[in-house]
């Protein structure tokens, strides 16, 4: 059986689901028999997954600051060399007069984006889950950051709801990041408990999020259907090909009813990404030529934009990359439109490169053509994007995700009946023109986008837990 989260509070029992999701994290408890996303921040129902700290080395202090003393006792011995760091980078920023707190959410990218040369920002951390090749340093480093942000979503729900939560059912993706299969989700899935039983949760349980987003589905039907759930979420796409059905909705075991999982690191940020590549980085020298007349090599190009992974980070922001750009500038035919390359390595502006992609294609769901301003790369610099754009830029990750339907179905061996669609980057009429495509004769239906995933995690623990 799959996993829950639940809330344990004075009076009662309160079951409650956490979708830590690669772009939001919601929680949702059962209100009057039905889901309630709990508001969150100025009655706000979700927190954008994103992370500012003034340091990267106060990270794991601030996590400290947060435990109560016996876990505080355990961490310190767990985490020395870091917190020896943190106390030197605190001193630091107290004598420069910079506050020493994390920020979260939206708050967290203002602040970077103010200032993208300072302090350390990440968004998604859960695209990271499951990373190959990582060090045991930095498999901790993410479960403190993961901590640090189910604490803050933690501190809001109990403040919200004005009861203490120690249970939980959180959702995960049929498969993480990494490209070792169980090895990887198992890396992930350590990770994510580690830090939820850091941070004060008893009891935690895990449910597939396409499923979950299914049973919050399955409340609407008045038959038995088979239903095939398509979760294109942040980071990862995932379907689940279920049988659903009024009459299951006490049951405690649907494993016989799940008859097919398929998924990918396939989502949301690689469409911001892609878009970036196809609608940015020419302005910045892809696809021109080298003195030579031979093309522009590219790699540099997707290693800036690559914010969801560490390699490829790690080696755009190198001293020896900065040296190759150099050298690539003065080989290129426009040199000036390659040193905006050199200007995105100096000043750290990978993230806002993506963000603008991806704000483009949050209003590319409601126009049909979008500037993008880049007057952080170049005081007079702008492109335009317009869905055409969006849907050639995502032409393979399109298709991926048309590939990972038909996996689920072949595996179940019967087709849907009904196509259920839930995710933020469903809400893109490129994304559900093509999903419409893929299996014409077959009802799509569009849930809430950022809701069914949460809402079906309360459903799910408010079943097991009851």
């Amino acid at each position: 059986m799959l996993p829950s989260l639940i809330i344990f509070i004075p009076t009662g029992v309160i079951m409650i689901g956490f979708d830590y999701g690669t772009s939001n994290c919601a929680v949702a408890t059962m209100k009057h028999n039905k889901p309630y996303i709990i508001p969150l921040l100025d009655n706000h129902p979700y927190v954008a997954s994103n992370l500012y700290a003034p340091s990267r080395d106060i990270i794991s202090y601030w996590l400290s600051q947060q435990l109560t003393d016996s876990q505080r006792t355990v961490f310190m011995g767990q985490r020395k060399t870091q917190l020896q760091k943190a106390q030197t980078a605190l001193r630091e920023l107290k004598f420069d007069g910079i506050a020493t707190d994390l920020s979260f959410g939206h708050t967290a990218l203002t602040q970077y984006l103010d200032d993208p040369e300072e302090g350390y920002y990440i968004k998604s951390p859960k695209s990271f889950l499951g990373a190959s090749g990582l060090a045991d340093t930095q498999i901790q480093f993410f479960e403190d950051i993961v901590a640090c942000m189910m604490s803050n979503i933690k501190k809001l729900t109990e403040k919200s709801l004005q009861r203490e939560v120690t249970q939980t059912v959180i959702g995960r993706p049929i498969n993480f990041q990494g490209l070792h299969g169980e090895e990887s989700n198992q890396q992930a899935i350590n990770v994510l408990t580690n830090a939820a039983k850091r941070v004060g949760f008893k009891d935690i349980e895990f449910q597939y999020e396409p499923v979950a987003a299914g049973f919050e589905f399955e409340a609407t039907l008045t038959k038995e259907t088979r239903v095939l759930v398509v979760d294109i979420g942040g980071g990862t796409s995932d379907c689940s090909m279920l049988l659903m059905s009024p009459n299951f909705a006490n049951k405690d075991d649907r494993n016989e009813h799940l008859l097919a999982h398929s998924g990918v690191r396939i989502a949301g940020n690689d469409f911001d990404i892609q878009l970036a590549l196809q609608g940015i980085m020419p302005s910045l020298g892809m696809h021109s030529l080298l003195k030579t007349g031979k093309p522009m090599p590219t790699a540099s190009y997707r290693q800036a934009l690559a914010i969801n992974n560490i390699n490829e980070q790690t080696t755009f922001y190198s001293a020896k990359n900065r040296r190759d750009l150099e050298l690539l500038s003065r080989d290129a035919q426009q040199t000036d439109l390659v040193s905006r390359l050199i200007t995105v390595h100096d000043h750290k502006l990978s993230y806002q490169l993506v963000n603008a992609a991806e704000q483009a294609k949050i209003q590319l769901s409601k126009r049909i053509e979008q500037t993008i301003c880049l007057a952080d790369i170049d005081q007079s610099l702008a492109v335009t994007v317009n869905r055409n754009t969006l849907k050639k830029a995502n032409s393979n990750t399109l298709k991926s995700i048309g590939q990972l339907m038909q996996s689920a179905v072949t595996q179940a061996q019967c087709q849907p009946e009904i196509i259920f669609i839930t995710g933020g980057t469903a809400k893109s009429p490129v994304l559900n023109e093509y999903l419409s495509q893929q299996m014409p004769n077959i009802p799509l239906v569009i849930g809430d986008h950022f809701g069914s995933v949460s809402s079906g995690l309360a459903r799910w623990a408010d079943k097991i837990y009851r």
